[in-house]
């Protein structure tokens, strides 16, 4: 099928070409919108306790944590000062009058409540909901963060409500609306960089790689290619539910990294062809895409069975990135099969060799031999104890498979060495100190822990539409609440809980609570009230954790049926529901990439093999996101801020992202072994023929991939700077001590049992399976009966 869209494409280059650049201007033009139709947010399950307690305390009581906190500092003196006082009051009000501000109170609407207070006295603050869901709010603030953060030098706010002399106060924004918009205005212009920093330096290696500008260019054709057609899809979704503004980080890493990797097989696919069949143009495009194509196009299914998985969870964060990169992975593959065989239709080799900055190498009977071109002489020394003289490749692979046991033990030792940092890994929630330690709002949530007794902003939510202000049983359901450990206080319609105690009734106060809607209101328009448990811990950590299940814990009163939410109970439900689906996304994608696997190499072993050794060259990666980003070795290099957790959602979208990468090469280095077992190599010489053939283009690949994720690196959000660190780590991890060490070990230990499958399978692989050799000789090889190649590599 293959061989005939390979003849279509070259007949039809031009019509292929004209509709891929009306899709890519369509794509462009409408694609454009999707930074304005995507979300920050997304690390929530809505259908977790703590989201229904959420939405039920919104629509009910029009309440829930204060999203928006204001830190008030008074240009001299403290905040009791009358001035100083009659400035927070106006503030407060004019916040409050806003129509989409749900309720709004301060340190003097609640008559000088000290949690409010800075221990020094000379801050206050004050807090606010904004209604909606996380975009809403980001839009609200976005639109008047500059009406409300202000030095006293910029303005003096009076009694009135506006500018005035009395009163000169600053004001600085937090709250975790805040940190939300400073993270979504970082991401774009740290996208920005990354794709400045990542382009001219894609380039430079591919001229290197290529070796002449136009084959070159070719990559990134395809890369902009599948960027931009992303984008639109990405945007088409957008329209019909929520996409996470991080996945366009992906689209474009992804989609450069991918490019590449596509490129350099069919193009290197395309030189070895016209080598081989003396420079027939034709054959060469329409077995490049035979041969190559299908690799791709395995790869394809391989890398987007990784990420599909992630719509298993329900968080829209990790859903966007399977959207984004199913996505990618999909028209990268389909660029790489149409478009650019189109382009070298055009193009034909000696245009394609055009602008060349240095000499091609001449193999053999004077054939050019270009990128990936191996011409394997005398591959197997017969009788003897090395392999004759060859690449480095195939040299690695003949001292590996000599020692396979040694070479396997030695680099399983140092996967698991590095790896074992994350036995100690701790997972959290994402707050303002994921922004650099200069970021507005990161500056303002570093003021409230170091200067503030309790976290105002976060409480634990405790929504009971089944009991009542006046129901007696409030009262005991109260009092214990506020006993438990990492409780400051409770509020809740009767007043304020401190210890088991009513330590404040809501009648001292009254006429500023109804005005303000500080405390929890009586009743909401179906009745039922709710409680606000006032954490001394930070939410968003173990402690936080340990509060929110301790206020589960707490019995009920009989028939009330409550529902806990909140930032520290939000971030339970998270790691419940992950630990949880965790099992199916990983069978999902055993299940996909043992079946695929399976169907390209006719085997159970390779396939198994395949699974356990990306698993272990993953190891490596985990270990140093804990040591580096947990632990925060290297924290001042690399310009983060260490909380001691990972962000919960972080680690299954690394998983998933490098175990489909790391298929990738596996599938175009088990592509060629088993093009040349097929044609009647024994099992090492394959091997050695088929990491020689593929060593210098995965590694050029790997690199590549590296420099693609390496520039995420420079982001200013920290869980940006994993994903860009771990990325690189885990891509040339695998295309080194993987590739080129453990699968010629494993293989060279297994030997003819790589390609076993049981009767019934043999015979429906024979039926169904797809092999890209079609029966034709590959380039440079040398056949060897098998006794020969275990004179050659004599296992240790």
């Amino acid at each position: 099928m293959l061989e005939r869209l390979g003849g279509a494409v070259f007949r039809r280059r031009w019509a292929v070409l004209a509709v891929t650049g009306v899709l890519l201007v369509a794509a462009g033009l409408f694609g454009g919108g999707v930074f304005g139709a995507v979300k920050s947010g997304g690390f929530t399950d809505p259908a977790a306790q703590s989201s229904k307690a959420d939405r039920l305390l919104a629509e009910r009581f029009g309440a829930g944590d204060a999203n928006l906190v204001l830190i008030v500092t008074a240009g001299s003196g403290k905040v009791d000062d009358p001035a100083v006082a009659a400035a927070g009051q106006s503030l407060t009000a004019r916040l409050a009058a806003d129509p989409q501000i749900a309720y709004a109170a301060s340190y003097w609407t609640l008559g000088g409540a000290p949690p409010l207070r800075s221990t020094d006295g000379n801050r206050a603050l004050v807090l606010a909901r904004i209604a909606g869901d996380d975009t809403d709010a980001i839009d609200w603030l976005h639109d008047h963060r500059s009406a409300y953060e202000f030095t006293a030098a910029d303005r003096m706010f009076g009694t009135n409500g506006g500018p005035g002399e009395a009163g000169g106060i600053s004001v600085a924004v937090s709250g975790i609306t805040a940190a939300y918009e400073e993270v979504g205005r970082t991401v774009e212009s740290d996208l920005v960089r990354a794709e400045r920093i990542a382009f001219p330096i894609t380039a430079l290696g591919l001229l290197l790689v290529f070796g002449s500008v136009v084959a070159a260019a070719l990559p990134l054709l395809v890369g902009v290619i599948a960027i931009i057609a992303t984008l639109a899809v990405l945007h088409a979704l957008a329209l019909l539910t929520d996409v996470s503004v991080y996945s366009i980080n992906l689209t474009t890493a992804l989609g450069l990294g991918l490019a590449v990797d596509y490129s350099l097989f069919v193009v290197s696919r395309y030189r070895e062809e016209l080598a081989r069949n003396g420079g027939d143009h034709r054959a060469a495009v329409v077995r490049s895409v035979a041969t190559a194509g299908r690799t791709v196009l395995f790869s394809a299914v391989t890398v987007a069975a990784s990420l599909i998985a992630l719509l298993v969870f329900p968080f829209y964060f990790l859903r966007s990135f399977a959207f984004a990169g199913a996505a990618v992975v999909a028209i990268a593959a389909l660029a790489a099969v149409t478009t650019l065989p189109a382009v070298l239709a055009v193009l034909g080799p000696e245009r394609l060799e055009k602008l060349r900055i240095r000499r091609r190498r001449t193999g053999p009977a004077g054939s050019l031999s270009g990128l990936g071109t191996v011409t394997v002489r005398n591959p197997l020394r017969v009788g003897g104890g090395a392999p004759a003289s060859g690449g480095f490749w195939h040299r690695l692979a003949g001292a590996v498979m000599r020692r396979p046991v040694r070479s396997a033990a030695a680099v399983i030792v140092v996967l698991l060495v590095l790896g074992a940092p994350f036995l100690g890994v701790q997972f959290g929630y994402p707050d303002d100190r994921v922004l650099p330690e200069g970021a507005v709002t990161r500056r303002s949530a570093d003021i409230i822990r170091a200067e503030f007794a309790s976290q105002e902003q976060a409480g634990v939510s405790v929504a009971a539409p089944g009991l009542s202000a006046d129901d007696p049983h409030l009262v005991g359901y109260a009092a214990a609440l506020s006993r438990v450990p990492g409780a400051a206080r409770v509020d809740t319609a009767l007043g304020s809980f401190v210890g088991g105690q009513l330590a404040l009734p809501a009648s001292a106060a009254q006429p500023v609570f109804a005005r303000f809607r500080p405390l929890p209101a009586a009743a909401g328009p179906a009745g039922g009230t709710w409680l606000n448990v006032v954490p001394s811990v930070e939410p968003l950590s173990e402690a936080g954790e340990r509060l929110a299940r301790a206020v589960r814990a707490v019995e009920a009163p009989a028939g009330s049926d409550v529902l806990v939410g909140g930032q520290s109970a939000a971030m339970v439900d998270a790691k419940a529901v992950l630990g949880d689906r965790l099992p199916l996304a990983g069978g999902i994608i055993a299940l996909i990439t043992l079946v695929v696997l399976f169907a390209m190499f006719g085997s159970l072993l390779v396939p198994a093999k395949a699974v356990v050794l990306n698993l272990l060259s993953l190891t490596a990666t985990f270990g140093a996101m804990v040591f580096v980003f947990q632990e925060g070795h290297g924290a001042g290099l690399l310009g983060f801020t260490a909380t001691g957790a990972l962000l919960v959602t972080m680690p299954v979208l690394m998983f998933c992202i490098a175990f489909g990468l790391s298929m990738d090469y596996e599938v175009f280095l088990l592509s060629r072994i088993k093009e040349q077992h097929d044609l009647g190599a024994g099992t090492t010489e394959s091997v050695a023929a088929g990491l020689e053939q593929t060593g210098r283009i995965v590694t050029a690949a790997a690199a590549l991939l590296a420099v693609v994720f390496i520039a995420f690196a420079t982001s200013g959000i920290s869980f940006m700077k994993l994903f860009g660190v771990g990325l690189t780590l885990a891509v040339l991890m695998d295309a080194t001590l993987i590739r080129g060490v453990l699968v010629p070990a494993f293989m060279r230990l297994a030997g003819e049992a790589n390609w076993w499958a049981p009767g019934p399978l043999r015979r429906l692989h024979d039926r169904i399976g797809i092999s890209e050799s079609d029966g034709m000789p590959a380039p440079g090889r040398i056949p060897l009966l098998q006794r020969e190649e275990d004179r050659a590599f004599p296992a240790a």
